[in-house]
């Protein structure tokens, strides 16, 4: 399942949420420091994991 890093406009808060992707494109997206929806999704980087050997 993905996480999403998001930053608060208001108070600055970094918070990250880890949801399925169609939970995404419906959720209402708060911060959890001071409950402004005034969120901006971040772009973060990624870690994946295969079978075989690289």
């Amino acid at each position: 399942m993905p996480v999403y890093e998001f930053k608060c406009m208001d108070c600055g808060e970094i918070f990250t949420i880890k949801m399925s992707v169609m939970e995404m494109e419906s959720a209402q997206i708060t911060c959890p420091k001071c409950g402004s929806s005034k969120v901006m999704k971040m772009i973060s980087s990624f870690n994946t994991m295969t079978s075989k050997k690289s």
